[in-house]
């Protein structure tokens, strides 16, 4: 048994390409991976970081290693595993970030792309939709399937998440019908690129695919939209900083923030309560600015 068929008797199939293509990278980068040691896998997290690799990705990797040695241990390769109880101490930044946060008119520029691939052209802008109207987060992305969308209702229903509650909420206008020539013709499309599973078994019906037609894992929403830095040179523009755009707003255009916190899953109303408190930080952002007391 290989290891990525190991993986798939134990993970879904988009953690499985994705542990997948972090092992392939740990594996060129130590080529005695196989008897690595604790202080080897070390120096490869060491080595991730001079990459400036963020918090998120250096545990992907490490789960990913985790899993490999895992793997070795089943098949009686090694009696031992070098990093099962490695815990990396990096911290992710909570902070909102004022410079980085969007207007309402700024994400909706977003839609307004040009795909090198066309068969991406709606996918994409179905997937930039639920980041600038719903503030949906990554893992709420990847999550979605077909029949968490009810066209008929205008609504998607968004599965909770370690950080985030359930919730169903409605769509666009605009959402809804471009959902529809997605789901009706160009997911279709998508899957037929889709390789075959030598497992065999029916396919899981993710609503976001890939040029490839898998299931979307995440890179794929980071690298698009990383696309748009050129567009807002000097700013940081990632799912996350949309999210926080998105909240942001609402509480600005006075919505109650009950509402907001529902709306957007926080399963505390101090998590919203942080995002109201950006008006006086901006204010005071502003004035140290433009009319700083030297």
């Amino acid at each position: 048994m290989d290891f990525q068929t190991y993986l798939q008797k134990h993970c879904r199939r988009s953690t499985v390409n994705y542990y997948t293509r972090q092992l392939d990278n740990y594996l060129v980068t130590v080529p005695n991976a196989e008897t690595a040691s604790y202080t080897e896998v070390m120096n490869y997290m060491g080595t991730l970081r001079k990459q400036q690799c963020g918090i998120s990705k250096l545990q992907g990797a490490l789960q990913a290693i985790k899993q490999y040695y895992h793997y070795l241990l089943h098949t009686g390769k090694r009696n031992d595993h070098p990093c099962r109880y490695m815990v990396l101490k990096d911290k992710k930044n909570k902070s909102i970030q004022l410079q980085d946060l969007f207007t309402p008119a700024e994400l909706e520029t977003l839609l307004n792309r040009t795909e090198r691939y066309k068969i991406m052209e709606v996918r994409n802008k179905v997937l930039i939709s639920l980041l600038i109207y719903q503030g949906l987060s990554t893992g709420e992305l990847i999550q979605l399937t077909l029949n968490d969308i009810d066209l008929i209702k205008g609504t998607v229903h968004v599965k909770g998440t370690t950080y985030t509650n359930s919730r169903t909420i409605g769509l666009q206008t605009n959402q809804i019908m471009l959902l529809h020539k997605y789901i009706h013709e160009v997911h279709p499309k998508l899957l037929l690129r889709r390789k075959p599973s030598p497992l065999g078994g029916e396919m899981e019906r993710g609503l976001l695919l890939t040029w490839q037609g898998s299931e979307e894992n995440g890179e794929g929403i980071n690298y698009l939209t990383g696309t748009y830095k050129k567009q807002f040179p000097g700013r940081n523009i990632n799912p996350k900083t949309i999210r926080q755009s998105v909240i942001t707003n609402l509480l600005k255009q006075g919505k109650d923030i009950r509402i907001v916190q529902v709306y957007v899953g926080h399963k505390s109303p101090d998590t919203t309560e942080k995002y109201k408190q950006s008006d006086t930080e901006e204010l005071q952002h502003m004035i140290n600015k433009y009319h700083p007391l030297r």
